[in-house]
């Protein structure tokens, strides 16, 4: 076996909120030689073969985007408005004929969803796959998909909630990039179309134009998420200031895939997590799951996004939701920032997964350190 190196250095940062410097990796040099994983500043003391990080093309006026249903069935006419607005924006959009297909709480058989994900991903008009909603069925279909044809094909691929399955898993086998994001069904389909919010870090992320001035000069790399005055703040469960490659998603999803080939990966990551609908005690129930996997051993900082209608019942005896949170993170170790705008909420920041962010939980901010999208030579004005 030759040597494979990731090469992002590993970075140290003070730690603000005491004496001294707390080592924080950023995302950890792993060298592998001759089978053997020899790991750096103790980022993990497991050995992880990492995938080269692979950027698509940013989306320009006049490409196409392919609506798919991987998941659950799909609101035809919810699709049907997203499809409108994204027209008027100038984009293309491909729509297959039996998307509205469905089998009990699935949009069709999982080797339908499959077929229509990949056909999406093989076509080479296609610069956008945008599934219509979570709900439930990605973690059925993970084994029918082929890697290399998206690793050779990469897309922008967005969504959220049970698209986490394909998150992780495309992440896993690829290294592309993805976005952790509205769908179009809660989102570009809703009545009122995306929240200010949303929509700035939505195409902020995928649009060729928002990477450059109006004269046309090329802005620096990254930038930051700032919430708007009448959003509730950020608060730190532990404070610091950490860089990694930036993964996660839906909580019960990424459990869902523990001891699976496509299970998460989160030594010298920035550890992203929401839910939705989940009492105190099954988050307390997930959460212990990460940590007696080794999950939350080794993570660079935690980003807690939203945990959308997971308080107890007014009779039920139970720990609050802040509680069991603060039990899991607060001495962690590294950097914690908790109700960061993402999730089953209308204020939901897009997160580009595999790419480099930093979080500090002292101002607070999340940043996201690098272009999370290929730009071409005719990419701007």
């Amino acid at each position: 076996m030759g040597l494979i190196v990731h090469t992002a250095p590993i970075q140290f940062i003070p730690d603000r909120s005491q004496t001294g410097i707390r080592r924080v990796c950023r995302p950890e040099l792993f060298l592998f030689a001759l089978g053997i994983g020899l790991s750096i500043s103790g980022c993990s003391s497991r050995m992880h073969r990492f995938v080269s990080t692979i950027k698509p093309a940013a989306l320009q006026p006049g490409d196409t985007i392919a609506f798919v249903a991987p998941a659950g069935r799909l609101d035809r006419e919810r699709m049907e408005l997203a499809r409108q607005r994204l027209e008027e924006m100038g984009f293309r959009v491909r729509v297959p004929d039996d998307l509205y297909r469905a089998r009990g709480y699935l949009a069709g058989t999982d080797e339908a969803r499959a077929a229509e994900l990949m056909a999406a991903f093989a076509d080479p008009k296609v610069k956008a796959i945008f599934p219509g909603t979570g709900n439930f069925g990605t973690t059925r279909m993970l084994d029918r998909l082929d890697y290399d044809v998206i690793r050779r094909n990469p897309k922008i691929f967005i969504g959220f909630s049970d698209i986490t399955g394909l998150h992780l898993a495309i992440q896993k086998k690829t290294g592309l990039v993805t976005f952790h994001s509205p769908n179009p069904m809660w989102g570009l389909g809703s009545d009122g179309n995306l929240k200010p919010f949303s929509a700035e870090y939505f195409w902020r992320a995928l649009l060729a134009e928002r990477y450059f001035a109006a004269g046309g000069q090329r802005l620096p790399t990254g930038y930051a998420f700032t919430l708007q005055v009448d959003m509730p703040p950020m608060r730190a469960l532990a404070p610091g200031v950490a860089r990694g490659r930036l993964t996660g998603g839906n909580l019960s999803l990424i459990c869902a895939l523990l001891g699976t080939p496509y299970e998460i990966e989160t030594a010298g990551c920035v550890l992203f997590i929401e839910d939705v609908g989940e009492r105190p005690y099954r988050i307390d129930r997930y959460l212990s799951q990460l940590r007696l996997a080794g999950k939350l051993d080794h993570v660079s900082a935690v980003l807690l996004g939203q945990f959308t209608d997971c308080a107890p019942k007014n009779d039920e005896q139970s720990l609050s939701l802040d509680e069991v949170l603060d039990d899991y993170f607060a001495h962690l170790g590294v950097p914690v920032l908790a109700n960061f705008p993402a999730g089953h909420a209308a204020n939901n920041a897009t997160l580009p997964l595999g790419v480099l962010v930093e979080v500090d939980a002292d101002r607070p901010q999340v940043r996201v350190l690098e272009d999370p999208v290929r730009l071409s030579s005719k990419t701007g004005r």
